[in-house]
């Protein structure tokens, strides 16, 4: 049995996507963003009270990273991972987790514009010291890319895309052609169009100007 935890349009979409790219039979359980995430039903998923959360024939699994290394060992005719013999095993791994070098920022990004109720308590400095360094970001993306991040597509283009999914609210990837064309073609995906939010967003805008 495979059940997420989950929160609309946060990290835990990585997952959601990447399950939905397996194929599996899974199930979702959505939690609100809020302090329900600390409470000790969660805690018992995930002692740090984050999501996403997975569990997998009774063992529970944390961080996006983990999550898709051993869903991608599990499920390895998906053909979604690089075994340790595979030649793309190094850029698999190195993209695999520079999507939370993405989502770092963006997390920054989203406590200042969307988590802090006053502007009294915004720093101008900090959001545009944040989106500047996801502009950085996009930039070294846009430098190596070709149609994928390997030479097909792989979960490595899941956890990017769904990283530069959240990013795209406080950055323009238009600037960055290779970029732009690849987040066009990984996002007409049906799995990643069946883990967008319905309803429930955290994000009240497409995109958050930085502070002027």
């Amino acid at each position: 049995m495979i059940r997420l935890h989950h929160c609309p349009q946060t990290r835990s979409m990585r997952s959601l996507w990447l399950l939905h790219e397996l194929g599996e039979p899974f199930e979702v359980q959505i939690w609100p963003f809020d302090k329900s995430l600390r409470s000790p039903d969660f805690r018992a998923l995930n002692p740090a009270g984050r999501v996403p959360a997975l569990e997998l024939n009774g063992t529970y699994i944390w961080e996006t990273g983990a999550i898709t290394e051993v869903l991608c060992e599990r499920f390895p005719s998906a053909g979604l991972g690089r075994d340790v013999q595979h030649p793309e095993r190094a850029k698999w791994l190195i993209w695999l987790h520079f999507a939370e070098t993405i989502s770092q920022h963006s997390a920054a990004l989203t406590q200042q514009h969307v988590v802090l109720r006053e502007d009294s308590q915004r720093s101008p400095i900090v959001m545009q010291l944040e989106a500047k360094r996801l502009e950085k970001c996009f930039a070294a993306l846009d430098g190596e890319l070709g149609e994928y991040l390997l030479s097909d597509f792989s979960a490595a283009d899941i956890s990017v895309g769904q990283a530069v999914y959240m990013a795209g609210h406080f950055a323009r990837i238009e600037p960055f052609p290779k970029l732009a064309a690849w987040y066009a073609r990984v996002t007409e995906r049906p799995g990643f169009q069946a883990a967008l939010p319905g309803a429930e967003k955290l994000y009240t805008q497409d995109f958050y100007e930085p502070w002027p």
